[in-house]
């Protein structure tokens, strides 16, 4: 007898999880399967990294409709030994055809119409960094006990054995079974055999069993012959044929490129926070620095407005806030104020940083104190802001994409010898584009339709470009080094949702500074989204309708709901499968024993999701 299924109201009672310790590492991730590919990893003599590409692929796996070898990674690691913080950076680039002219031909965008690329276009389709981006991180980072073929093996035997769907993957699955049946002729690679079934196939439905080799036979060949089992041959091939027969312009030279250029290492940008009165455990500084990855990833966003906010509370503009103010409305409003203005500039200015193919990004004038105080002079703690415009950081005016529920996964590993890494692999949008390359088990990503079709954007769509990405990983150390090199590890963390991450990440730190909550309490409460600022009209300009909406999670005190009301904010408060609006996050925190000083790993895994956080 098969299980019963799962209640239509999801949560339908509060969740109480404890935060899980470890000496020995740690897995916070959304699938418990996957989880076990990195555990089995860590047993076997791997470090941070060589476990983080096991969940990865695990997760490709068992949580196909949020992510894939398809899409694209970032990733931020702590080196414990070094005490070095390092970013990695494992987006595609559009193809070399992909002009800005050839593809509005192609979508049929008329001439004085800006246009956008749709989600389920071919057109949305980018050169896939996932495959380079595992096998770099491994290259990089990992301990080098360990082969690709070692590490994505726990993945492979999931995929050629069968493994149960669990329950909101089941969930999402559904819904995106549709979609998967319109975008190519190679859907039932992705569907469960059901005679019954329309095609004989269909989404698997939760606790049912699903094997997916066609996805293990791309990890075979993957950890066979490293990057060029992804970028050249059969999976090239197929993946090159049928985004042509689709009418798309990627080609085998585009793969090559990729193939050759490999994932970049960048530098993280990073934010020093000693706001709030909060404190860390260490002799030293008090506070703590946030590091993101740089652009073309949002992550400058959270920076943004953590130091708006710190402007806001040194001049006296908000309150030093207390345990007892977390999720109050006057809270909330100087949160949701610093995100609108910080989000404004993003919507701007991140694009892919290589001058070669752009304007560049002003990130060190974007995050300078004097621009940050420039902008928080906009902040009223009487109202909510108007519409916003960017500013200029270049020239010292601070004159002033739209709301997204993306699906992403968001894990982080942390091993024995006190490495972490915090890892972010996506699709964008659900399945991405669902099509599927022939003989290939995964879907394209959509993160295309993330580039401008306006000729003056920062980020307009051109050859080989980057676009703006809203997958962002998270990493905090304490300010206590001496200033040559980062402070000991606070720890890594990320909420995943298209461009709910950086809204994520303040709230979720905060909880902890401020409200004095442990990494599983500051994942469990609850949260807000706003529209992220991006304009939502048809012609792309900085005049059109704008979602001033404050999304709040049902779970939020009713005198916090009033309270942003009286402020003058649009307020929606979000209830059932609709609260996946405010991702799903994990958090890995460095803590010490309090007699001893052992250090210990204590860890939180959001109740939104499907995983927890499991000890190795």
């Amino acid at each position: 007898m098969s299980l019963p299924p799962p209640s239509a109201e999801w949560m339908k009672w509060p969740s109480r999880r404890s935060v899980v310790h470890s000496t020995k590492g740690m897995v916070a991730c959304t699938q418990p399967l996957a989880a076990k590919c990195g555990i089995d990893i860590l047993n076997a003599g791997g470090n941070a990294a060589d476990a983080a590409v096991a969940v990865a692929a695990g997760l490709n796996m068992t949580e196909p409709c949020s992510t894939g070898i398809g899409g694209d990674m970032f990733c931020l690691y702590y080196d414990a030994a070094k005490g070095a913080v390092s970013a990695l950076n494992g987006s595609g680039r559009a193809g070399a055809q992909c002009t800005l002219d050839t593809v509005r031909r192609s979508l049929g965008v008329p001439d004085g119409v800006v246009g956008k690329i749709p989600m389920s276009s071919v057109h949305a389709v980018t050169v896939p960094g996932a495959a380079a981006g595992w096998v770099d991180t491994v290259d990089r980072f990992g301990s080098g006990r360990l082969s690709l073929a070692q590490i994505l093996a726990p993945a492979i035997e999931l995929g050629e054995t069968g493994f149960p769907v669990s329950e909101l993957t089941a969930y999402f699955w559904q819904r995106g079974e549709a979609s998967i049946r319109r975008a190519s002729p190679n859907f039932a690679e992705m569907l469960k055999g059901d005679p019954a079934a329309p095609g004989g196939v269909r989404a698997p439905r939760a606790g049912e069993i699903i094997w997916l080799p066609q996805l293990a036979q791309t990890f075979r060949a993957l950890g066979a012959e490293g990057k060029r089992g992804f970028y050249t041959g059969r999976v090239a091939a197929e993946l090159v044929k049928v985004c042509g027969d689709l009418g798309g312009h990627l080609t085998l030279a585009d793969l090559q490129h990729h193939l050759d250029t490999g994932s970049e290492a960048v530098a993280p940008i990073s934010l020093k926070f000693c706001g709030q009165k909060q404190a860390n455990d260490n002799d030293g500084e008090s506070g703590v620095e946030l590091w993101e990855h740089p652009p073309n990833g949002q992550g400058i966003v959270a920076l943004m407005a953590l130091g708006i906010l710190e402007e806001l509370e040194a001049r006296g503009a908000i309150a030093t806030f207390g345990p007892a103010d977390h999720n109050s409305a006057p809270y909330l409003h100087a949160v949701v104020e610093a995100l609108r203005i910080a989000f404004a500039d993003a919507s701007w200015f991140v694009t892919d940083a290589d001058p070669a193919v752009g304007p560049g990004v002003p990130t060190a004038e974007l995050l300078s104190r004097a621009y940050l105080a420039a902008r928080a002079r906009l902040f009223d703690a009487t109202r909510a802001s108007d519409i916003l415009r960017h500013g200029d950081p270049t020239s010292g005016s601070f004159a002033s994409p739209a709301l997204s529920s993306s699906d992403t996964v968001y894990f982080c590993v942390a091993d024995a010898a006190g490495n972490a890494i915090s890892f972010i692999n996506s699709n964008y949008g659900g399945f991405g584009t669902a099509i599927i390359p022939a003989g290939c088990g995964f879907t394209l990503q959509n993160r295309g339709a993330n580039f401008s079709l306006r000729a003056d954007h920062p980020n307009v769509l051109a050859p080989r470009k980057r676009p703006y990405h809203t997958i962002i990983p998270g990493l905090v150390t304490n300010l206590d080094g001496d200033g040559t090199k980062p402070g000991s590890l606070h720890s890594v963390f990320g909420v995943m949702g298209g461009f709910m991450q950086p809204q994520g990440h303040v709230q979720v730190l905060l909880g902890q500074l401020v409200g004095g909550l442990s990494p599983q309490q500051a994942l469990d409460a609850p949260r807000v989204c706003i529209g992220a600022g991006m304009p939502e009209d048809d012609d792309g300009g900085d005049d059109g309708e704008y979602d001033r909406t404050v999304y709040v999670e049902e779970a939020m005190p009713a005198a916090t709901v009033d309270g942003l009301r009286a402020l003058g904010h649009r307020v929606q408060v979000v209830t059932g499968h609709g609260r996946a609006l405010f991702g799903r996050g994990q958090i890995i925190r460095r803590t010490r024993d309090g007699v001893t000083g052992v250090g210990l790993w204590s860890a939180g895994s959001d109740m939104r999701g499907d995983g927890a956080a499991y000890p190795a």
